[in-house]
């Protein structure tokens, strides 16, 4: 038998803190709501969503596990904007799998970032960040994904532990069913520390300092015929998209 820990979840007020201290924080989802200013129920208008995802059509694993969509916003003082749709880009030095291809994912369906819950979100997780690292605007991609179990095994990062190549990472849990496995692991880029937790709690929430932490999560099984793990990642960057000239 696997051992299975809690999220080490953090008090909003602590929240800052250990950010500045560890790299990373995790928030319960009442948490998450207060910060976002939303009751728990509005994260719920959301959740339907996940059930329009479309097929990765970049594995080169050849799995077919996930599903995803993917659109692009603009923090600033004035609000939240979202951008054209664009690509998504890393560079091989942080995703050595899929890295250096230009990867274009359905966009996000329009009522999702139609939701006051949506907005306030993003706008207050990038207060979060500006307190760590003050700047006027972030460039933030949104992904919804869903892994399932289709092929047996679904694996929520196949290019392994890594860095995104942005300056903060939030990674929320929309939906666990059916499945075992979906362990969270974070760790220090430069050093020995790290932990390991399930996220278990939808609309439970992990930050992460980029630069410092590295991050993976272990492939899931089904517990009976068939199974998914539904996330919403969200990577804040302070000198624009990726890719970009």
């Amino acid at each position: 038998m696997v051992a299975s820990f809690s999220a080490p979840y953090a008090s909003l007020e602590s929240l800052d803190e250990a950010l500045r201290v560890r790299g990373y924080a995790v928030l319960a989802p009442d948490a998450v709501a207060t910060l976002a200013g939303v009751e728990p129920a509005d994260f719920a208008a959301l959740a339907p969503s996940w059930e329009e995802l479309r097929p990765d059509d970049y594995l080169k694993d050849g799995g077919r596990y996930r599903k995803r969509r993917h659109s692009c916003f603009v923090a600033e003082a004035d609000g939240l904007h979202q951008v054209p749709h664009r690509m998504h880009w890393q560079s091989v030095d942080y995703n050595a799998l899929h890295g250096g291809m230009e990867r274009w994912f359905e966009p996000m369906q329009e009522a999702v970032a139609a939701q006051p819950a949506w907005t306030k979100l993003l706008l207050a997780l990038g207060r979060v960040f500006s307190a760590r690292m003050p700047v006027p605007h972030w460039f933030i991609e949104a992904h919804q994904f869903r892994i399932d179990t289709a092929d047996g095994l679904g694996r929520p990062t196949p290019e392994g532990a890594h860095r995104d190549g942005v300056d903060f990472v939030a990674v929320m849990l929309v939906a666990r069913m059916g499945i075992k496995g979906g362990e969270t692991r974070v760790f220090e880029a430069n050093g020995p520390d790290g932990q390991r937790f399930t996220l278990s709690e939808p609309w439970s929430l992990l930050l992460l300092d980029d630069a410092r932490m590295i991050h993976e999560s272990t492939p899931i099984q089904p517990v009976g015929e068939y199974g998914y793990r539904d996330t919403l990642v969200l990577t804040y960057r302070a000198s624009g998209f990726q890719g970009d000239a």
